[in-house]
């Protein structure tokens, strides 16, 4: 199940008690981002074993953008990012992003 986050508070708390999870940026007008949000939720689905965050750009763009200046990873949305060990390791955005690409994430690391 996604669960949304929408401060930096939420996201530093995640960082401290997940030892890993995926996060979507997710763009709330992107069409290219609905398509990336719908596979992100099948992949949720087909893998409840490993936590799933989302935040919406437009409501949290200061997260964004903290997200994006603390691991250097340039923002994009949609992004989804695999944290792991409070480190960012994996990243993909726009079609990138696809249930598969999720699951090759984790076999990776």
């Amino acid at each position: 199940m996604l669960k949304k986050i929408e401060t930096t508070e939420q996201f530093e708390e995640l960082l401290n008690k997940e030892s890993r999870f995926f996060l979507l940026k997710h763009s709330l007008t992107c069409p290219i981002s609905q398509a990336a949000y719908q596979e992100y939720e099948k992949f949720a689905e087909e893998h409840r074993d490993i936590s799933t965050y989302f935040l919406a750009v437009q409501e949290a763009r200061p997260l964004s953008n903290a997200i994006a200046e603390k691991f250097q990873i340039k923002h994009e949305s949609p992004q989804a990012i695999l944290f792991s060990d409070g480190k960012a390791g994996w990243n993909a955005s726009h079609w990138k992003i696809t249930s598969r690409s999720l699951e090759n994430a984790l076999g990776a690391e």
